[in-house]
């Protein structure tokens, strides 16, 4: 058979079912290859939207998704949403056509290094230079991007190698045993706990995976210990929990921040440095800290461990459940009055008929008409902010962040491969008017694979979150101000919907309708953002007056 039927042979044995991505000279005999395989080609309007397509179904699934480029421009363009996944841990393999392998140690169109320019985003790549390795590179691309912490990898396929005959058959994939945790360092991190007098779970992104949010949100019903979720970890345990302090990940100091304050031992659980600073919740000495993670601690001068538990996070919480029931472990409800002090905030923000659309008011109509199970995917913004610090997250992977690269773009075609890897799921896509027109174009590939959801547009005629950090330092902006298409006539022009409600009733009608019929729709919000820039005051004035007053939480 020819190397690139093997390869396809390979990404069957891998059980994928889509290849996002767009066709190229370099990379047709792979596609004449997916034509005659059970797997879907979606071609998508830009290599950028493809590797999002595929980090959401990597996050979603937790099964690598697949993106395909040609050589040149369009790995080149692919490689945001590589290092995308790279940085929030999502399993990915992408796939680049290369010109033949005769031409590649000289100049010549199109022909850039690719192996090298992944490198520094990817868990491990390669090029393949022969097709009898096409078994051992596929198997080991997924093999390690699929591993704990998972990540992104790249094969690349020279067009002649592409067209070689080969005789071999793929490698079967094997389950893997993640490491159990080791016992002493259990002891240790069940005395410290055992010690403490306010303990607090501080859960990221790993946390999300997994069994891990099972054996988690059992541990904290046993124990009774708050909880405070990264961006990227919300629904790890419920919002609605009595012991969630709901999320942090805001530079400034958040009304979250006093619990941090008070505990006296803080167990990260599958928390990724990249997603928030430690020196913002970790500076004081006296902070004992257990590391719970696959993967050991970042060395950091703010983060420091006592007892590093390095292994599968659902083991080792399984694990310290069972101490508990034997040793049982109860410290109150020590932090309600910071959970209370965060709903009451977040509670303030509804929507008032007359009164100009938020984005904090209207996620809070969002909350009301989206069920438990319901998927938003988030793009980055000053609506990312408000969507990780007051839309409640129910579930473990119902609010999808990018928060370790935090690339704008990313919710639509995210979207996409959503409805693709779950399609019973429901799903809403939210976004600044910023980041819609980056990857609009995928509309159409939405269209035209049938795939439907609604894009909410938080429409502030600017780039938003940057406006807000500048006028935080300079109380005025440059560089920010945007115009925008008339949203109705440009959802028309892809034959969807278009709406553009002017009151709360109006956009309560049009949400109540397209969320649950799942309508292929954009739904233009015009927002005020006077309360961004009122956030950070109100935050700033009360954390004034905390180095003046006494503390905020009770004792246990």
């Amino acid at each position: 058979m020819k190397a690139s039927d093997l390869l396809v042979r390979c990404l069957e044995a891998e059980k994928v079912r889509v290849v996002f991505g767009l066709p190229g000279e370099e990379n047709e005999d792979l596609l004449f290859s997916l034509a005659d395989s059970k797997i879907r080609f979606v071609a998508c309007r830009h290599e950028q939207g493809a590797a999002f397509m595929a980090d959401v179904w990597g996050r979603l699934t937790g099964m690598a998704g697949v993106c395909l480029a040609t050589l040149g421009p369009g790995a080149t363009n692919l490689i945001t949403g590589v290092a995308d996944a790279q940085l929030d841990k999502s399993p990915l393999v992408a796939i680049t056509g290369q010109g033949s392998v005769e031409r590649l140690h000289k100049e010549s169109h199109q022909a850039i290094d690719v192996v090298s320019m992944l490198k520094p985003v990817t868990k491990w790549n390669t090029s393949i230079n022969r097709p009898e390795v096409i078994p051992e590179v596929v198997r080991k691309a997924f093999k390690l991007a699929e591993r704990e912490k998972p990540g992104a990898t790249h094969l690349e396929l020279p067009e002649d190698v592409a067209r070689m005959e080969v005789d071999a058959s793929p490698i079967p994939p094997r389950r893997l045993r993640r490491p159990a945790p080791d016992y002493k360092a259990l002891d240790a991190a069940f005395d410290i706990l055992r010690s403490a007098r306010r303990p607090l779970v501080l859960a990221g992104n790993g946390a999300i995976r997994k069994l891990a949010s099972k054996h988690l949100r059992q541990f904290i019903e046993a124990t009774g210990i708050p909880v405070v979720t990264t961006f990227m970890g919300k629904g790890a345990v419920s919002c609605e929990d009595p012991r969630s302090l709901f999320a942090v990940g805001m530079l400034a100091r958040d009304f979250v921040q006093d619990a941090f304050d008070e505990a006296d031992v803080v167990m990260t659980v599958g928390y990724d440095v990249a997603e928030y600073d430690p020196k913002l919740w970790s500076s004081r000495r006296a902070l004992r800290v257990i590391h719970l993670d696959f993967e050991p601690a970042e060395v950091y001068a703010h983060y420091q461990p006592e007892v590093e538990l390095i292994c599968d996070i659902s083991a080792a919480l399984w694990e310290l459940n069972l101490r508990v029931q034997r040793s049982p472990l109860h410290f109150g409800n020590w932090a309600l009055p910071v959970r209370e002090q965060v709903a009451r905030d977040v509670a303030s923000y509804q929507l008032r008929e007359g009164e100009p659309f938020t984005v904090p008011g209207a996620l809070s109509l969002l909350r009301q008409l989206m069920a438990p199970e319901d998927v938003l995917i988030s793009d980055v913004g000053a609506h990312k902010v408000w969507i990780a610090r007051n839309f409640c997250a129910l579930e473990p992977n119902t609010v999808l962040i990018s928060n370790g690269l935090a690339s704008m773009g990313l919710s639509l075609p995210g979207g996409i491969a959503a409805r693709l890897a779950q399609p019973e799921r429901r799903v809403v896509c939210a976004m600044g008017d910023g980041g819609f027109l980056m990857n609009a174009a995928e509309i159409e590939t939405a269209t035209r694979c049938g795939v439907c959801f609604p894009i909410l547009v938080f429409n502030d005629a600017s780039y938003g979150l940057i406006r807000w950090k500048q006028r935080n330092r300079r109380a005025f902006e440059v560089g920010t101000a945007l115009t925008n298409p008339d949203y109705v006539k440009f959802a028309e022009s892809f034959g969807i919907r278009g709406y553009s409600p002017r009151t709360v009733a109006e956009l309560e009608r049009v949400l109540g309708e397209v969320i649950p019929a799942q309508q292929m729709c954009i739904v233009e919000i015009k927002v005020d953002q006077s309360p961004d820039v009122e956030l950070s005051h109100k935050l700033a004035a009360w954390a004034q007056a905390r180095t003046q007053a006494p503390s905020a939480a009770g004792d246990s």
